[in-house]
């Protein structure tokens, strides 16, 4: 028997064992790519989502505190301070609220923007269809005449193993 480190022939055992090796590893690496992949999407999800969040919260808790500031702020930048009544306080609070839509709308396309960016893991998927192109073109070695008959034989037995079940 040769050494099977020399690029000669190699028995058919060593020969499993290294494809098995090889196509573990690269199931291995696509997994790995997917998951960077993923990791990085994830990450921008999370983001997106802090600031659908941050929008959310601003809109909540600032509005009855902001709303009333604002809409004073309003009244007296008028002329409602030197007691000739400015603006009314109705339409000082209608803009008060919305300067605060405006905010949360603002925040809200930021998470949408963040939403939009993320994507499907395109090279993983690339590397899975090139790889399933590559296995499907290999074709197994010839046999000679004593395998094809073995084989046979081992698909008759099958056969009658599966329809005695």
């Amino acid at each position: 028997m040769s050494d099977p480190y020399d690029g000669a022939e190699r028995s058919l055992g060593q020969l499993v064992a290294s494809a098995t090796a090889e196509m573990s590893a690269l199931v291995h690496d696509e997994l790995a790519l997917a998951k960077a992949e993923i990791r990085q999407d994830v990450k921008r999800g999370a983001i997106g989502s802090a600031a659908g969040i941050a929008a959310a919260v601003v809109l909540l808790f600032s509005l009855p505190m902001l709303s009333f500031a604002l809409a004073y702020a309003i009244n007296t930048w008028t002329g409602g301070h030197n007691g000739n009544g400015g603006w009314n306080l109705v339409w000082c609070f209608l803009l008060s609220f919305a300067f605060n839509v405006l905010v949360a709308g603002l925040l809200g396309l930021l998470a949408y923007a963040k939403f939009k960016k993320v994507k499907p893991p395109e090279r993983s998927i690339a590397s899975a269809k090139q790889t399933a192109a590559v296995l499907s073109t290999v074709k197994p070695h010839p046999r000679p005449e004593a395998a094809k008959a073995l084989d046979k034989a081992l698909d008759k037995s099958s056969a009658v193993a599966r329809s005695s079940v």
